[in-house]
This record gives C-alpha cells, structure tokens and sequence, in this order.
C-alpha cells in the first residue's frame, strides 16, 4: 500500500486561498470598473456612416454626403422627441420649465461623443426630472426621461461592447429598485419593469448586430487568408509545371554536352592528354548535372504526374493546337511577321504554352467567338499577340472547367525569361494577351 498525501497549495505570504466566488466576484467588479469608470467621459465621437451599402450607393452623389450623416440625424431626433414629452408633463414654469427637456435632450446628444458618459448623465438627471413632472402614475422613470434614457441605453450599445450594455442594464435596475423601494410611496405606479424590459429587448438585438458583425468581420478575415494561400499554392503549381516542362529541355541539352565531350577527343588525331582530360571532365559533369536534374524533378513531380512521351512543343506545332482549337468551336487565324528562325528550345516552348493558355482561356471565357493569334519575329526576341473577340449572343454557356489560374501560368513564364506582358480587355468588350519574349543575339546564333 501507498500513501497518497495531498498538499494545498498556500499563497505567497501566508494569505488564505481565495474561493471561486470570491474570485468571481473579484472579476466581474473589476470589469465595471474597467468599462463604466475608466475614462467614463473620454472624447469618442460617432464616426459616419459608410455609404457603400447596397441601397446608399445608388444615391445621387450630393444626397449620399448627407446620407453619412443619417446615425446622427436619427439620435437628435430621438432627442428631441424625448424632450417634447419632457416637456409637455412638467410643473415648472418659466425657465424652469425649460429644465426637464433640456435633462431629456442633452444624455441623447452626448452619446455622440461620449457615450459611456451619456449614461452617467442620463442616470444622474432622472431623478432631478422627475421633481419637474406632473406624471405621477410614471415614477421613476417620468415620459421624458423614460424614453431619453431607453434612447441612451441602445445608442450606447451600439457603440460599445455588448459586456458594457448588460452592465448599464444591471446599474439601471439598481436604481430602478433603489426608488420605488425608497421613494416610491405616494406613486400608485411604477414603470421599471416596462423599461427594462424594453432596453433588455433592444440591448438583445444590439448584441445580435454585434455577433454578426464580428463573424462577417472573421469570415471575411478567414476569406483574405484562404485566397492568398489559394494565389501562393496556385504560383507553387504553375512553377512546378514549369519546371517539369523544362527538365526535357535541359536534359537535352546536357545529353547533348555529355555525348559530345565524350566523342571530341576521336575527332582530333593524337590529342594531347590535357585536351582528353578536359574533355573527361566536361563528361562526367555533364552526367553529374543529370543525375541531379533528375533528383530535383522527383521532387517536384506530382504523385499523378505521368512523363511524357513526345518531346516538348515547339512553335512549329502550333498548327495542331490551332487545329484542336477550331474544333472545339473557335474560329482562329494565325499571322506570323518577321524572318522566322528556330529559337532557343525554353523560349519556343513558353511561347507555344503562352498561345495555348490563351486560347483556352477564349474557350472558357467567350464560347463562338473569334481569336487571332500574331506571332513577330523581330530583332532581339520574339512577340505575341492574342486576342479574341467578344463571345456571341446566342445560347452558349461559358465553361466552368479548368483552374481559372492561366493568366499567373503565363505571367511566369514570361517572367522566367525577362520578358513582358500585358492583359486587358478591348474595345469591342474582347480580350488581348501581348507578350515580348527577349532572346540573346548570342542565343539565336548558338
């Protein structure tokens, strides 16, 4: 057997332990204390309102600035409503008539720029209007104040968190309570219950609009993040094609260097043996710089991804994907200017893909249409011109296949080589891709 021997654990200090409750209360008055005292009548004024809602913005550009304006106009007039009753249940006389509106007006204007001040306001005023009342039946709350004080109480939630509203709640209950009990005698009726029913249903809806507001403001949050990871796996893809693409390319060229440093030192006759250990050297690199293409695009390849079995294309197929495409519907020309000339193998193959994404993209995007494809062969490099017409009005549904990812595909292949794009629509309601794709002087010789 063993003895299990529990330890309490005591406070620094020798201080006894606190009990739950405690602590639970400990917390909830030091949370009054942060939101209804602490910088209780700090300047806050109530900005405008946005007028980019669906019904604001099909105003006249003069009306909606004064739209902006509409939180305000509305809370001085509630303002002034709760003075008007103030101010028709009053026994004062002369400037002192004046009195009861004014402590009904002035709590609803000042939730505009200190609000958790507004309530304090209101608090303190009501039983000051109620000396001025001649409703006896409403007590404590007389017609002005009630209505002054309910208008403070929403405002105020609006603008503040809903934990501070139900703190303004509690407090005007204590009140509430504090004088019927204290001062109610001689009043045949009270009217705390009506009131704070009525703040606790509009402080509800208030507490809606704010969890509402916060879960747009999280979904729209969550909506940004999601898109930016979509746009960065989205370039991780086209950049892995591309690297795929071009390890054919490479490895060609490579094998190329390989085989010819192996059979240079055959054509030379008695060659010295620097010139053949050059060459040997040149050779195993060679295969030592396959060896490691290879690696690095089995680290790159999908788990689907199936080689191919043709070599990469070229513009001189262009005429097979044309021909693809005036199949599937569009009806397309070709145009080619310039001396035409074999390129660099990476260059020929950006340009085919770039054309083919293009006309994938009219496929998709303007079924029936027309495109024209321009290809110029000029000094230092190589342009293309895509552009397609707008698609027809007839039944044609546009197709929704594909990764709607073509034009970033494009942009990096130009951007692998230097080169420049543009994209746009045209004026007849089309779309055109213009694309520059620089080549060396050395690499068109070579």
């Amino acid at each position: 057997m063993t003895d299990t021997t529990q330890t309490q654990m005591t406070p620094p200090g020798g201080a006894k332990p606190r009990s739950p409750e405690f602590r639970l209360t400990a917390d909830a008055l030091r949370g009054l204390r942060q939101e209804l005292f602490h910088d209780a009548f700090a300047y806050r004024p109530l900005p405008r309102m946005r007028v980019d809602g669906p019904i604001t913005r099909r105003l006249p550009e003069g009306v909606r600035e004064y739209a902006a304006w509409t939180p305000h106009a509305v809370t001085a007039l509630c303002g002034l409503f709760a003075m008007f009753l103030a101010s028709t249940t009053n026994n004062g006389s002369g400037t002192l008539s004046l009195v009861p509106g004014f402590l009904a007006l002035l709590p609803v204007l000042l939730t505009l720029v200190r609000p958790v001040g507004a309530f304090w306001f209101s608090l303190a005023a009501t039983p000051f209007a109620a000396v001025f009342s001649d409703s006896w039946g409403d007590w404590p709350w007389p017609p002005g104040a009630f209505v002054a004080h309910l208008v403070v109480l929403t405002v105020v939630a609006l603008r503040t968190r809903p934990r501070t509203a139900a703190w303004m709640w509690v407090l005007t209950a204590l009140y509430g309570m504090a004088a019927e009990t204290v001062f109610g005698a001689g009043h045949y009726a009270t009217n705390s219950v009506p009131l704070l029913f009525l703040s606790a249903l509009s402080l509800l809806v208030v507490t809606v609009l704010h969890i509402r507001r916060a879960a747009e403001r999280e979904v729209t949050a969550q909506l940004s993040v999601t898109a930016h990871e979509r746009s960065k796996r989205t370039l991780l893809e086209e950049r892995t094609t591309i690297a795929r693409e071009l390890h054919d390319v490479v490895a060609h060229h490579m094998s190329v260097v390989a085989i010819q440093a192996e059979a240079a030192p055959y054509r030379v006759e008695n060659p010295p043996p620097e010139l053949e250990q050059a060459f040997v050297t040149i050779r195993e690199n060679a295969v030592a710089a396959l060896t490691e293409l290879r690696r690095v695009l089995g680290v790159v390849r999908a788990e689907d991804y199936e080689a191919p079995d043709a070599p990469q294309p070229t513009l001189a197929d262009l005429e097979a994907l044309l021909a693809n495409v005036r199949d599937a519907g569009l009806s397309v020309e070709k145009v080619v200017t310039g001396a035409v000339r074999e390129l660099p193998q990476g260059v020929e193959l950006s340009a085919y893909r770039i054309v083919q994404e293009a006309l994938s993209n009219a496929l998709r995007h303007a079924p029936g249409a027309t495109a024209r494809v321009e290809i110029g062969y000029v000094l230092g490099g190589l342009g293309l011109r895509i552009v397609n017409g707008p698609a027809p009005a007839t039944n044609l549904v546009k197709s929704t296949h594909g990764a709607g990812h073509g034009i970033t595909g494009m942009r990096e292949r130009v951007t692998m080589l230097d080169g420049e794009m543009t994209t746009g629509e045209t004026d007849d309601g089309g779309y055109e891709v213009t694309v520059f794709l620089p080549v060396l002087v050395a690499e068109e010789s070579g």
